[in-house]
């Protein structure tokens, strides 16, 4: 059986965002446990330099719903970065997810070879739909949900791996 274009992505995407709901939830209830003010892990980062939980988190919901609207020939529904507590951010998942879900399998599978292109850091970038997908949305996409992972288990919240990983 042949793995179609949309069944590498969105699934992908949707799995990687349930497993960034999962997260969130655990770093909320570790927060509510030991008496910690749930916007300190919201702020977290791992370097001064780096995104906080609430970027990553942000910026994994732009990855994914990007992704699929560049593949699609969509364009995607703009989030304002304005997350501050838990509740607002795993509202911009469930959105992210929902919008996801609402992307027709027909705009995306045969269209590997459609034409991308993107801004990034002043630069354009130019992809067939595959390579876009393959080469940067998946890899942005989870770079971010293992920057939260990382930020909320430096914060001390008791994560393992098959808390990223999740259920098969």
């Amino acid at each position: 059986m042949a793995l179609s274009f949309y069944d590498i992505s969105v699934p992908v995407f949707l799995r990687g965002l349930g497993q960034l709901s999962h997260l969130l939830d655990k770093g909320l209830a570790h927060a509510q446990e030991s008496g910690i003010d749930p916007a300190v892990l919201v702020n977290a980062r791992l370097a001064p330099d780096m995104f906080t939980l609430a970027g990553q988190i942000q910026s994994a919901s732009d990855a994914s719903k990007l992704g699929i609207a560049r593949i699609a020939g969509l364009t995607a529904p703009s989030f304002p970065d304005t997350e501050t507590t838990y509740p607002e951010l795993q509202a911009r998942v469930a959105k992210t997810v929902d919008y996801l879900q609402s992307v027709d399998r027909a705009l995306v599978d045969g269209f590997e070879d459609r034409p991308v292109t993107m801004k990034a850091r002043g630069n354009e970038l130019n992809f067939t739909a595959q390579r876009y997908l393959l080469q940067f949305a998946l890899p942005n996409f989870f770079f971010h949900v293992t920057t939260a992972y990382d930020v909320l288990r430096h914060s001390g919240v008791p994560l393992g791996k098959m808390d990223y990983l999740g259920p098969f």
